[in-house]
């Protein structure tokens, strides 16, 4: 009896193994077709999905292993790729590719996706993305392998990983979605999903220096219509109105994610709200402040704005992306005592950040 049940589990444990590397069905029994349209159709010798848009795996749960496919690539604006682990439809990891992009060091990118922003302005350079010459005329071979917090990528059946790098949302089951083209389709076939195939190979990823100094930590307002801040004398009310209560930490030695607390696409007005931090001067004093924000900033200390400036990509010339760093600064004039420094910060897309240091502590502290 024994032998029999161990028998049945070993055959059992084999089907399952063997399915798992199938060529999933490219149907509307095993995909959810979303967007603009798809067209499910033979196309340069494989049965492939012509999507418009995106399509997601109906009644599987990936947590770790391997998913494949191939994708016909177009020299075109947009960016195919694939979430997973994503969860509750805003909430997860992904890798895409940027295809106008080829041979360029930002053609590809890894971040996570957090209430439905993709922080790619502060998951930017060679820790999240590599350079690749894109194949137009032939099929393009992707291959992301997940364990726990570690992912890699593999394009057209390379035997080293392109990129490794650290997952950063928690590590939960969720569902696989893949992205076709934007304004026209790509073609994707060759669908497959090995929970099994876990094996991280050679995973060095690419560390990134802290900028030092920074406010660690940044308390957090309610959302509000960044049109309130067009008058400076009713600045005061919109201030006295918010709501408290969040706080976000630095991440990446670089910036505080605003979106970790924040949903900017939760059907309510606004995509302003406003980062706090408290300055304790022992006397009256000039103080240095530099800082970065994402993607647009009025910075208000003690109730007076004293900056208004806008990082948003393409902003400063068409091919400026708007990356987060200490770009910008401006002198303190502090009173003894306590001092409130606010920078309302305004998303569009990219990123909700935010960031800055005195570098100069002397006779000061930080809340």
């Amino acid at each position: 009896m024994k032998k029999s049940i161990l028998l049945l589990l070993i055959i059992i444990s084999l089907f399952t193994h063997s399915n798992a590397q199938e060529v999933l069905p490219i149907d509307t029994s095993t995909w959810d077709f979303q967007g603009r349209g798809y067209v499910i159709e033979e196309f340069k010798g494989k049965k492939a999905v012509y999507l418009i848009g995106a399509m997601s795996l109906k009644d599987i749960k990936f947590l770790n292993g391997t998913i494949e496919y191939d994708i016909f690539l177009k020299e075109e604006r947009c960016y195919p790729g694939v979430y997973f682990r994503l969860a509750d439809e805003k909430n997860g990891e992904q890798f895409f590719m940027r295809l106008h992009l080829s041979g360029l060091e930002d053609a590809t990118q890894a971040a996570p996706l957090v209430n439905n922003l993709t922080p790619w302005q502060l998951m930017f350079g060679e820790r999240y993305s590599f350079p690749y010459t894109f194949n137009y005329s032939g099929w393009t071979h992707v291959k992301i392998v997940v364990n726990g917090k570690q992912a890699q990528v593999y394009l057209d059946y390379a035997t080293t990983p392109h990129l490794s790098w650290d997952l950063t949302m928690p590590v939960q089951a969720g569902d696989v979605i893949l992205r076709g083209g934007r304004v026209t389709g790509l073609h994707i076939a060759d669908i497959k999903i090995d929970p099994n195939a876990t094996e991280i190979k050679n995973f060095n990823p690419i560390k990134r220096e802290p900028i030092e100094g920074l406010v660690p930590e940044w308390e957090i307002s309610d959302m509000f219509e960044e049109k309130q801040l067009e008058d400076p004398s009713k600045l005061q009310t919109v201030i006295d109105e918010r709501k408290w209560g969040r706080s976000v930490l630095v991440e990446e030695g670089t910036a505080a994610n605003i979106s970790k607390v924040q949903d900017l696409y939760n059907g309510e007005p606004g995509e302003t709200v406003f980062a706090k931090i408290t300055i304790q001067s022992d006397r009256d004093q000039l103080k240095l402040f530099e800082f970065g924000y994402s993607d647009r900033v009025v910075t208000i200390l003690n109730g007076k704005p004293i900056y208004k400036g806008t990082n948003f990509w393409r902003s400063r010339d068409y091919r400026y992306l708007g990356t987060i760093g200490l770009f910008d600064a401006v002198y303190l004039d502090l009173k003894k005592g306590k001092n409130t420094l606010l920078l309302a910060v305004s998303e569009s897309f990219g990123g909700w950040l935010v960031t800055g240091r005195i570098k100069d502590m002397e006779g000061i502290k930080i809340k």
